[in-house]
């Protein structure tokens, strides 16, 4: 899978409500980017806890359910600025599903956030 190099990422003309548009949008998806991460690794520590500390997953206590749901919200939003971002920056389609993927995996939210905003600070003189 292609993490989107530079060449992925086409260069706009850019004008001043073109930057604002794409700088909002990065905003947001940098914010998003890394509230699903984070609650990702929460749900990576609940499930260790719950399948491989515990005897019996059924001894978990009833709270450790809203984890995983939180941050499927969370990844639900993620994708819609994602999305949103990957519009305004003219992302190849590639580029768009690797960081959307992103959210699904332990770290790898954090990685791609870095990336995409250095590749669109540079592309759009933010």
């Amino acid at each position: 899978m292609s993490t989107g190099s530079e060449a992925s990422i086409a260069t706009p003309a850019v004008n001043a409500e073109k930057q604002k548009k794409v700088a909002s949008a990065l905003v947001r998806y940098r914010v998003l980017a890394w509230i699903t991460g984070l609650w990702l690794l929460f749900l990576t520590g609940e499930m260790v806890y719950k399948y491989l500390i515990l005897d019996n997953s059924a001894d978990a206590p009833a709270w450790l359910f809203y984890i995983g749901q939180i941050h499927g919200l969370f990844y639900m939003l993620y994708l819609v600025f994602t999305i949103d971002l990957a519009i305004k920056a003219r992302w190849k389609p590639g580029t768009t599903v690797a960081t959307a993927l992103a959210g699904t995996i332990p770290f790898l939210s954090f990685v791609f956030e870095h990336k995409r905003t250095a590749q669109v600070k540079q592309a759009y003189h933010l």
